[in-house]
């Protein structure tokens, strides 16, 4: 396999990790077994999002005595999204592949992966279909979610969730992620054209730790759902979705006053004790808030998030050798 100038390695295994200190140096005797054994160069970068455990010590022990590893740590806990953002940034890989800390992922299936980006994929996401999770905490909201997260964004994936993916690098350092975008990646990396493929990989139970998803994590989804909604269908034109809400407000208002109208001639009610006529006058004026807010988007769009050029993490420290060669 042929790397590119511009990058260092074949592949960047990008791990974020909070309070997973039972599980660092068995996750990466598993990767350092996996990929020691590819024709591929390759980097592990860790990024401790402000583990409160003894994570950070471990990980510090474990890059005291190995080559291939760098760790970035956060000042505090800032989330899955930008502790995954950390690593795709300070990558030097060809293919990007990320997966999680707790053991449930495998690393056997980083070769599988990696053999399909071949056959000209943008993007490998993989497919827990033999989910080792609770069926009601975390089977049926993730089915459910997965199919109505398929069906608005158009990008058909079984597993969203699954955060084992490969991801060419060209592709994934054009995503800029916010929220808890992660698991839209290859929605939003739609919008540029990509060619996505989804392939089985193995899952297994937790062994250690506690898990830090919950029901409640739902809500979130539900609110980035809405914001990718958005993205894919009007981050170009949001002049279109709010011209929609606004052309609907002056429907609703000119029907309103027609109403109005004809309480008033054919059955003599009063006007100003017409509640059709407040909701004519409301609406009128949520009409042309709405066209007004499609103009403020759309210049606003033009700027958008990348010009303000800030990061949405803080890191504390970053151990790399190679750095200090």
């Amino acid at each position: 396999m042929m790397m590119q100038n511009k990058y260092m390695y074949d592949i960047s295994i990008i791990v974020p990790i909070y309070n997973e200190e039972e599980n660092i140096n068995r996750l990466y005797n598993a990767l350092h077994d996996v990929l020691s054994k590819m024709d591929n160069t390759y980097e592990i970068i860790f990024v401790d999002d402000g583990s409160k455990d003894q994570t950070y010590i471990k990980l510090n022990d474990l890059f005291q005595k190995v080559d291939d590893l760098k760790i970035v740590k956060f000042r505090k806990n800032f989330g899955q999204t930008p502790a995954m953002t950390a690593g795709i940034d300070m990558s030097n890989g060809r293919i990007i592949i990320t997966m999680d800390a707790d053991m449930q992922n495998d690393p056997k299936d980083i070769p599988k992966l990696v053999e399909n980006m071949k056959e000209g994929y943008d993007i490998v996401s993989g497919w827990r279909k033999n989910r080792k999770d609770k069926m009601i905490m975390r089977k049926i909201p993730s089915k459910i979610a997965n199919r109505l997260i398929s069906k608005i964004t158009g990008v058909q994936l079984h597993d969203y969730g699954c955060t084992l993916k490969a991801y060419k690098a060209d592709v994934l350092k054009q995503v800029n992620l916010y929220g808890e975008l992660h698991r839209f990646i290859p929605a939003v990396a739609n919008l540029v054209g990509v060619k996505i493929k989804e392939v089985t990989v193995n899952h297994h139970a937790r062994e250690f730790g506690k898990s830090k998803y919950g029901i409640s994590r739902t809500f979130k989804v539900i609110l980035d759902l809405i914001l990718v909604n958005y993205l894919l269908k009007y981050m170009h034109k949001p002049i279109h979705f709010f011209g929609k809400i606004g052309f609907i407000s002056f429907m609703i208002s000119l029907i309103s006053a027609v109403v109005t109208l004809y309480m008033k001639f054919y059955n003599h009610f009063d006007i100003t004790g017409n509640p059709f006529f407040m909701i004519s006058i409301l609406f009128v004026i949520a009409g042309f808030q709405s066209i007004l807010t499609g103009v403020l988007a759309e210049m606003i769009s033009r700027v958008y998030f990348e010009g303000q050029n800030k990061n949405i993490y803080n890191v504390e420290e970053i151990l790399d050798k190679e750095e200090r060669q």
